[in-house]
């Protein structure tokens, strides 16, 4: 079939799949601080419903899927759906985002399921500083996530996120982490998706800021030239040795290259993580509804994709939900 390519020439080939809104901690540039109405679980999508988008979307040329959430290992029987997932044929990598912490329990039979790459979340190595940031103990479950992870063979990133007022001094000793594990630590810009609205431009560190702590300590960084011009990532290497990318949303976007679509957990389509449109597929997942009919919607969804997502326009606006009701 004919790819899915908007007006702009964008090849779209990626895939993230929100598989539920909750999460069970409440990181301040994702949740928000007091109580929290997730969706209830009777409108997730079902196992089956995923899976036929996915069918369908491999059709069209999705090669890459990742698992989100809220955080994805809060939905039951997860590696049940990974499981049907890995059998797709038209699909190449079965990624998942998590925080972590259920991570350990999980690993094994998440990995004989046929997951392949995870990323996993880590903004400090201080319980105190990770209680500031998720509002919530848990930071040794993360760790011990991070070691599953390694132990089972999984192809692991570390995601972290730097905010000005409070773990700025983390930025070393994450690398440092990372570096004595054979990781490569992502750092992601923070991004106007916060559910307290509390974003503000002079609270973003930026990637460049980062890149030059990193230089001040272990001297000049050297480029990596990407073999997929649409990974989010530049990624530099270390004169002696491992590897640091930065995911520039804001001060560097990346839009002219995105290939992403996405996929909430209720059933929404989206053509962008800033979007505020989104096209409600799951009236055709069923069996009864013609494949065509499906396709005509994905279709629609991504030739109305806007050529960047705007931040720095006058007139932006964030979408109404946060993060974590969209999948990262």
């Amino acid at each position: 079939m004919i790819p899915l390519v908007d007006r702009l020439g964008r090849v779209h080939t990626a895939l993230r799949i929100s598989v539920t809104d909750r999460c069970n901690i409440r990181c301040r540039y994702c949740m928000p601080e007091g109580d929290v109405r997730f969706m209830p679980s009777e409108k997730w999508l079902s196992f089956p419903e995923i899976v036929r988008f996915v069918q369908v979307v491999g059709k069209l040329g999705v090669k890459k899927v990742r698992l989100t959430g809220g955080e994805p290992l809060m939905r039951p029987n997860l590696h049940e759906l990974i499981a049907q997932l890995s059998e797709i044929e038209t699909i190449d990598e079965l990624a998942l985002t998590t925080n972590g912490m259920l991570f350990a329990d999980q690993a094994e039979e998440l990995r004989r399921a046929g997951l392949m790459r995870v990323n996993i979340s880590l903004d400090t190595l201080q319980e105190t500083t990770f209680q500031a940031i998720s509002r919530r103990p848990g930071l040794q479950q993360v760790f011990a996530g991070i070691d599953a992870a390694i132990a089972h063979g999984f192809d692991v990133r570390l995601n972290g996120m730097i905010l000005r007022e409070l773990n700025v001094e983390d930025v070393v000793p994450l690398v440092e982490f990372a570096r004595e594990r054979d990781l490569t630590m992502r750092f992601i810009e923070f991004m106007p998706l916060d559910a307290d609205r509390n974003w503000k431009v002079e609270n973003m560190v930026t990637g460049k800021e980062i890149r030059q702590i990193l230089e001040d300590r272990w001297g000049p960084l050297v480029p990596i030239d990407s073999e997929d011009p649409s990974q989010p990532s530049n990624d530099f290497r270390f004169a002696d040795r491992g590897k640091v990318g930065f995911i520039d949303s804001v001060s560097a976007p990346f839009c002219g290259t995105c290939n992403r679509i996405r996929l909430t957990a209720d059933g929404n389509l989206r053509n962008c993580l800033f979007g505020r449109d989104a096209w409600d597929v799951r009236p055709m997942l069923g069996e009864e509804v013609q494949e065509e009919t499906l396709i005509a919607m994905i279709r629609d969804c991504v030739a109305n994709k806007h050529p960047s997502h705007g931040i720095s326009d006058v007139g932006f606006h964030p979408p109404e939900l946060a993060m974590y009701q969209i999948g990262g």
